[in-house]
């Protein structure tokens, strides 16, 4: 296929033509359920009804102006985001690389220019993914995509996810915050240990740094709360949102606790499109059908019943290793690659994606039907049979 794109991405999975709900159309007609929700992104499935109608009526109205004038969508999206994570101030962006590099700065500013400190240094952790700025793809504790970018910035070390004690050893006079995810995404679907995230908090705490939880793939209900770190009990200093934010309209979100206000103080941070009227619109639209529909506190219920069934039917394959996840966000571990079975779910009817090169990611909207869940189950067993025979 001739194209003018920059080959970045990988051949493309198919040629969709349209989408509604957790279905997707070809151009040949055939139908396919996604459960990789534009990697997390459409927790409503495609083309959401109520969140169209919200998007047609701003479209009549006005498009952008940039943050020099007061956008009433991107206030109200302000308040909502606020009351359902507990945090007190918002800054949106585009991305969640952008919101994960407002964290950074952040971070870097409330130590030096209200604490009068020099710390500036990022502890992340091993295997984690926040973004493709070279900020973020520093702080990714992953070497694949850093490759090719040298010379990286300075002020990032990445160390062992869930080991305490090279934590510990990695603090020192300049850190400044510990980023994390509470269940990583791309680096295989692992969830955080209570015990570890709590040490964690209390570290951070002890230390003076900031906590920020990337919460870029499990925000906004994926995990079946509103936001990942409300499973754990913990309060973290910042988190950051993109992905289910705006059924598909480009949108970040940055938020933290009111102490670290005057850090972003007048002109130290902005954005041109961010938090415009379409994307802010979206995003309110997105959360209030989420509300309605009550659709957050059915996630858990689905999520629970889909690890059971898949741990349970899953044992007789040698080659399966472990399920785990939170919510509408599971991997299925093998020991050997799983891109192959890619190609053949698709064949079944049923689109999913990786994350790393031994795990299967589901990713299914978060009001998928309980119908729609079982369909998926059998495509997605009767995929996984044909591979192991092959």
């Amino acid at each position: 296929m001739k194209t003018n794109v920059f080959p970045t991405y990988p051949e493309p999975m198919l040629k969709p033509i349209k989408g509604k709900g957790a279905w997707i159309w070809d151009e040949q007609g055939k139908s396919y359920l996604d459960f990789t929700s534009g990697i997390g992104v459409c927790q409503l499935g495609h083309a959401p009804e109520k969140v169209k109608e919200k998007i047609i009526q701003q479209l009549d109205q006005l498009w952008h102006t940039s943050n020099l004038f007061e956008i009433a969508p991107q206030q109200q999206l302000a308040t909502e985001l606020t009351e359902l994570s507990g945090f007190d101030f918002s800054f949106f962006a585009n991305s969640g690389a952008e919101a994960n590099e407002a964290a950074i700065k952040l971070a870097r500013r409330y130590q030096q220019k209200i604490k009068g400190t020099k710390r500036y240094e990022i502890i992340s952790f091993e295997n984690s993914f926040h973004g493709r700025t070279l900020a973020t793809l520093t702080a990714t504790g992953q070497a694949k995509v850093k490759d090719g970018f040298s010379p990286l910035p300075y002020g990032f070390v990445s160390v062992p996810y869930g080991n305490i004690a090279a934590l510990k050893k990695a603090i020192h006079s300049q850190t400044a915050a510990i980023l994390l995810e509470v269940v990583q995404g791309e680096g295989g679907v692992r969830p955080a240990e209570l015990e570890w995230l709590k040490e964690v908090e209390m570290i951070a705490n002890d230390e003076g740094l900031l906590l920020i939880i990337d919460e870029v793939q499990t925000g906004i209900g994926r995990t079946g709360e509103w936001f990942g770190f409300q499973h754990y009990g913990i309060q973290p200093d910042v988190i950051t949102l993109a992905k289910g934010l705006g059924s598909g309209i480009p949108i970040g979100a940055m938020l933290a606790k009111k102490k670290y206000k005057e850090a972003f103080s007048l002109g130290s941070h902005g954005s041109t499109f961010g938090g415009n009227f379409i994307s802010t619109t979206a995003g309110l639209a997105t959360i209030h059908e989420l509300k309605e529909q009550l659709v957050v506190e059915g996630v858990k219920a689905k999520g629970s019943y889909l690890l059971e069934q898949l741990n349970t039917r899953l044992q007789a394959y040698p080659q399966f290793k472990e399920v785990r996840g939170k919510g509408l966000m599971i991997g299925i571990e093998w020991d050997q690659a799983v891109q192959s079975l890619v190609g053949i779910a698709k064949e079944n009817g049923i689109l999913l994606l990786t994350a790393g090169p031994n795990v299967i990611r589901l990713l299914p909207p978060l009001n998928i039907s309980d119908e729609e869940l079982e369909q998926g189950i059998e495509r997605l067993l009767k995929s996984i049979h044909q591979w192991l025979e092959k």
